[in-house]
This record gives C-alpha cells, structure tokens and sequence, in this order.
C-alpha cells in the first residue's frame, strides 16, 4: 500500500439532507482524459505538500521523522486528531513539519469551532483562523516539502479542482427534459415518475427578481439562519460564502426561513409572496396541519457547495425553484431491482449510504463511470426555473454559482401508497416529525386521510397491499386473514376529539 493511502471506513458527517453519507476510499479513480486535464489544473499546495504516489520516487520522505506517530497510516493519524483539542493541535504541530502539516488540516478546526460555537466569532478565511482568532496578516504557511500523503493532498485538490467540465456537455440521452410548463393532469397522467425542468411558473412569483442573497443580507442581517450544524447570522454567513475554500462549502439549509422572514406562501394567500407550482397539485401532507413534518426549506450557497447523492424524506416527492444562480442535477431511479449509483452504497434496510464525502471527489473518481450508467440523467436548472424530484429518487446537486433556492416536499395523490407504506414498513427511517408523532405518522396519517376523503385512502391502502403482494410468500398469504381476523382492528386517537374515542380511526 502506497504511503498516505486511505483506509475503507465508515465516518458519519454532517448533513443537511436527511439521508446519510460517510467517507469512501479514493484509492479507486475512473479518470478520463478530460479528467486528468482538470486535476492538472490544479495549484499548487500552499504547503507544498504532494499526492502519496509522488513519495515513491523521492529521496526523503519527512513524514519519517514524526517519531511514534510515523508507523501510523494517514488516515489513522487524521482519526486520532480529530480527538485533540485546539491546544493539543497547536503543541503537537510545533514539533516538526510533517505534524505541522497534520494538525493544519481545516476539516480539525471546522469540528472544533462547530463543537463550541462563539456568537461573537469574526470570519477570518479559514476554520482554523476563526477558531483561534488569528488576525489575517498573522496567518503563515511553513513550507513541508517531501511530505507525500493522500490524506491531506486530496481535501485541497478537491477544493480547487474544476467542476465545470464534468457539469459540460451532457449526453442528450441523458439530459432531463426541459418544459414550459404543465397542467395537473399531464403531471399526472405522464411525469409524476420523471425528473422534469419547468421555465415558466416560478417567473410568476412575486418573490422572483426580488430575492437575492443580498437582498436577504441587507433586510435580515441580524437573523439567524440554520446552515447545517451552526445557527449563524445572515451576514456572518455571507462574510463565510464570500470567503471560504472548503473542499465541502457549509450549505444554508433553512426549514423555518418562512416564519423568520413573515413571508407569507400560497396563491390564494393574500400577499404571498410565492405558491407551489400548480401543476404538482394538492399536498396530501396537508390533512396533518400542525404535525406534518418538516417540508419546506430556503437553501443557499456558495459555489461548489450543494449535496452529494441522497433521497428525499418519506418516500416524499420534491421541487426545487432557483431564484438565483444555477445548479447541476445528477439523479438516478431507485427500486428493489435496481443498484444504487456508482459509487454509493447502501445497507440492507437502505436507510444507511456510503458515497465519497464531497461532490468534488465523486466526480473526480464517479462522474465518467455514472455518466455511463443505463437511467443517468443530468440537468442544469437556472434561475427562474424549477427542478421536479420523483420519490425515491437518488440526486447529487452542485451549485454552479452562488445559488439561493426554494424548496418543498410533498405527497401527490399518485404517490399516496408509496408514502403510507414507507409510514408503516420503514418506521425508524422516518423524519421530520414532531417527536411525540414520529413512531406513530403512518397511523395519523391514515385516520386524517379518513377523515378527509375515505374514498382516496381506500384505494391507496388497496394499492399498498397489491405491491404488497408481490414480495409475499404463499404461507403469508394463507395465514393473514386468520391472523387479521384473530388480532383485530385498533384505533389510534391524538385527542383530537377530547375525550370522545368514537372519532379515532380504525386501522386495518
């Protein structure tokens, strides 16, 4: 093994979207030769540190000179600094070069100041800057040549990589497709199953050609907008987006941008300042009123910034409305009978994904490969236009440029089975929900979908049961109705009726 290689391990992030994603070697790339021109294109590291492969050919290697810590691989030296506070760093990098070079790494600093938050912190470039107040005109780089490790070569080749040759280009079989507009119907007859591009409803907004990331700095400076795990700001979050170089950019990801902004939403609200577009049709969503589950969001970020491959919560469909800037869509369907995309891996029950830990790296070492992959499509949603997500669909979004978008799941009536039975099958997997409802959304959701349209509800538990049927055994099949039959049904109550229980539904 090449010195600096990474191990295969599974480390949990953080993530704004609800699915999960973990480190994945980079041992493994698929590089085409436009690829290789995009990873010549990079600088040159401002410690002049070089890839592991590099240490081969060279005469000296200083990472020798590390003592102890020299026998450790790379990525298990970075995994035991994560464990070490800021002094420790500090102390233990004034040792020698190559440690140096190990306790500068920017993601340390990033877990540090996010751990401990200041509020009156002052953005300084980097992480490690801001956590230790370093004034930037104190800021050095000492040189650590002859150090050859992966570890920490890779973070800043795939920070300052070039992104826009992989997002160039796209093959038309690929390419989603791009629509004026639709009515309901269409959507439903047609796209309710297809990633698709809208360019016209989101230019109705009021809120479309006024909303801006400066627009929001300048009226909402002092408001506090939640941007993964930190609650910043408005304008320290903007000192950060207008001056970082994360490999992995910290991405705004707002659910009650809303109520923080008194904005008010629907096309029948009086001053709204925007709606859902009409042709996605009623939210069935709607029936849980004050315990529906989280589902809209404001999302900004910097360029390069967005997230790697996920599925949206609760088997939920999605769309996506940019109102400034651009952004790369790579989206693939997902069933029982199809992989995953390249490059990600998924447990068992599905509800963990193991894909390469920035955007940057999976296109680095993916792209080509799923690009290549039967069901791949790609898409560039610009301002004033709009992005539909299918349920369950896989999606890997990249900021072109600065971008502030508008986001919203929702529970179209063609997918009314599909969310009742990730309610009741998948029950851990679950998001969004108030606490004291989570364990029990499938059983609200049927007894208020009871109450609103029986009809509708009965055809979509009896479509449940016909997917249903397809993955059940013959004894399953034999045995239900007596088992049914001998447990029978129960009713589930929220006290909506007070103490009257002769409301409270029956589930089959």
């Amino acid at each position: 093994m090449a010195p600096g290689t990474l191990l295969d391990h599974d480390t949990p992030t953080a993530e704004p979207q609800p699915s999960k994603k973990v480190k994945l070697s980079a041992v493994t790339s698929i590089l085409t030769e436009d690829s290789e021109e995009v990873a010549a294109a990079v600088p040159r590291h401002p410690l002049d540190i070089k890839p592991a492969g590099n240490a081969y050919t060279a005469s000296e290697d200083i990472k020798s000179r590390c003592g102890a810590f020299a026998r450790l691989p790379d990525e298990l030296l970075n995994h035991l600094l994560e464990s070490f506070d800021g002094d420790c760093l500090i102390r233990l990098g004034s040792t020698c070069r190559a440690l140096y070079a190990f306790t500068r790494l920017d993601e340390l600093w990033r877990a540090l100041f996010i751990a401990s938050p200041r509020a009156d912190f002052e953005w300084r470039g980097t992480w490690r800057a801001t956590y230790l107040r370093t004034p930037r005109e104190n800021v050095t780089s000492i040189s650590c040549k002859n150090l050859f490790s992966d570890v920490l070569y890779r973070p800043f080749q795939c920070a300052n990589t070039p992104l826009e040759p992989f997002t160039s280009k796209i093959p038309a079989q690929n390419a989603i497709c791009r629509l004026s507009n639709l009515t309901y119907e269409e959507y439903s007859d047609q796209w309710t199953n297809k990633p698709f591009i809208l360019t016209s409803p989101i230019k109705e907004w009021p809120i479309y050609g006024k909303w801006s990331a400066k627009y929001i700095l300048e009226k909402y400076p002092d408001v506090k907008f939640r941007a993964e795990a930190v609650d910043w700001p408005m304008r320290k979050y903007m000192d950060y987006l207008l001056d970082s170089h994360d490999e992995s950019p910290l991405y705004l990801f707002d659910r009650a941008f809303a109520s923080k902004t008194g904005i008010t939403i629907g096309r029948d609200v009086p001053n709204a300042s925007y709606w859902p577009p009409p042709c996605f049709g009623e939210d069935l969503f709607d029936v849980l009123g004050e315990h529906r589950p989280d589902h809209r969001w404001m999302i900004m970020g910097s360029k390069r910034s967005g997230s790697t491959f996920h599925k949206d919560p609760n088997a939920t469909c999605a769309w996506n409305a940019v109102l400034t800037g651009s952004k790369y869509w790579l989206m693939f369907p997902s069933s029982a009978s199809l992989p995953p995309p390249p490059g990600v891996i998924l447990s068992a029950d599905q509800s963990e994904i193991t894909a390469p830990l920035s955007i940057a790296e999976y296109l680095l070492t993916f792209h080509a490969l799923a690009r290549q992959t039967p069901g791949c499509y790609e898409g560039i949603c610009n301002a004033g236009e709009v992005l539909h997500v299918p349920s369950g669909w896989f999606h890997l979004v990249l900021n072109l440029e600065d971008s502030l978008a508008l986001t919203q799941n929702f529970v179209p009536r063609n997918k009314l089975a599909d969310v009742l039975g990730f309610l009741r099958d998948q029950r851990d997997q679950v998001s969004g929900f108030k606490d004291e409802v989570a364990d029990q959304a499938f059983e609200l959701f049927v007894e208020k979908l009871r109450e609103r349209d029986p009809v509708m509800l009965e055809e979509g538990l009896a479509e449940l049961e016909r997917k249903g049927k397809k993955g059940r055994g013959k004894w399953e099949e034999l045995t239900k109705g007596a088992e049914e039959e001998e447990s029978g049904g129960f009713s589930f109550g929220f006290g909506f009726g007070g103490d009257d229980d002769d409301d409270d539904a029956d589930i089959p």
